[in-house]
């Protein structure tokens, strides 16, 4: 059974830092396309950045409002995605979600599982 649970949410400000988890089970991250989403009150769910390695090849997909400012890795011992985020900003408040066996694109509908989320909040 496919599971994903984050971690790693909570309340920084302006220009802080943090760094969220998703531990994964029931499969392997190994050549499955995972991402971090995120939503807004009111607001659509956003695709932040996306991540696969498999056969000796990595790819990467950003949002361009968070490009250079994120950074998504993944473990695979750990078999848990992580999403690095510096020089935060208060639009950059949400619940953020991590996703697995995806396309790589950053529709939302393009993935098959999904966590529960963790919250993000940057005070303006």
């Amino acid at each position: 059974r496919v599971q994903l649970a984050e971690s790693g949410g909570g309340s920084v400000q302006p220009g802080g830092s943090l760094r969220l988890s998703c531990a994964a089970s029931g499969f392997s991250l190994d050549d499955n396309c995972m991402a971090w989403f995120r939503q807004a009150p009111g607001k659509e769910r956003e695709g932040v950045a996306a991540i696969r390695f498999g056969g000796g090849a990595k790819y990467y997909h950003y949002a361009g409002s968070v490009k250079g400012r994120f950074t998504i890795s993944l473990d695979s011992a750990e078999n848990t995605l992580y999403l690095e985020m510096n020089n935060l900003k208060p639009e950059d408040t949400a619940m953020y979600y991590c996703a697995s066996h995806g396309n790589c694109d950053l529709e939302a509908a393009g993935y098959s599982y999904w966590g529960q989320g963790t919250q993000v909040t940057v005070p303006s």
